[in-house]
């Protein structure tokens, strides 16, 4: 059986409730749920244990997490919640520090991870789906989404997960298209899991 740790890293603001997360959220617990998955869950705007965290991590065969897209990456909240943990579990719980030794200190940087398991961001952004993987969209430059998302792939390579593709929803405040994004959400873990 598989254990799925979920973590909601949507910070509240007046302009944004973080009701798309919540439902996001809530629909890959059911499904898990429903697929016999057992489930751990931290939410950013709850009170957490930094070493109760890292044992979810230790317990996980998969992390999910859904987040908005804040300033080009996640909420502030949610670094905050990385900056504490994963600066915990690399102590020698999550990762051997930074996976460099004393007979080779220039080698294996981040690659120091003691964690298998995988892991999969889920999303929400207010730019379009045009935006990303279009050289003539001057502001990403071509980037895709998950070149976007780098610093969040390394930090989950950097404790030895394996990434799993990337689910996001498009244009969610301004053109959002909700039951089409649970439709292709629904489609997404039901490919991958």
């Amino acid at each position: 059986m598989k254990n799925i740790f979920i973590i909601n890293g949507h910070q509240k603001y007046p302009f944004s409730e973080g009701k798309l997360n919540a439902s996001l959220t809530e629909k890959a617990e059911d499904y898990f749920k429903s697929n016999g998955y057992n489930i751990k869950k931290t939410k950013m705007e709850d009170n957490y244990d930094v070493n109760e965290e890292i044992e979810k991590f230790k317990w996980a065969d998969v992390v999910f997490f859904q987040t908005p897209l804040n300033w080009m990456g996640v909420s502030w909240s949610f670094k905050k919640y990385i900056d504490e943990v994963f600066s915990m579990g690399m102590m020698g719980v999550m990762s051997n520090g930074d996976g460099r030794s004393k007979e080779a200190p220039k080698m294996n940087y981040g690659l120091g991870g003691k964690l298998k398991g995988k892991y999969m961001m889920s999303v929400t952004a207010n730019a379009p789906k045009e935006a990303f993987n279009n050289p003539e969209e001057t502001f990403f430059n071509g980037m895709s989404e998950d070149d976007l998302l780098k610093p969040m792939h390394l930090n989950f390579k950097w404790f030895g997960f394996e990434q799993l593709p990337t689910f996001m929803a498009y244009d969610v405040m301004k053109n959002p298209e909700i039951e089409n994004d649970f439709n292709r959400f629904e489609n997404h873990l039901k490919a991958n899991f």
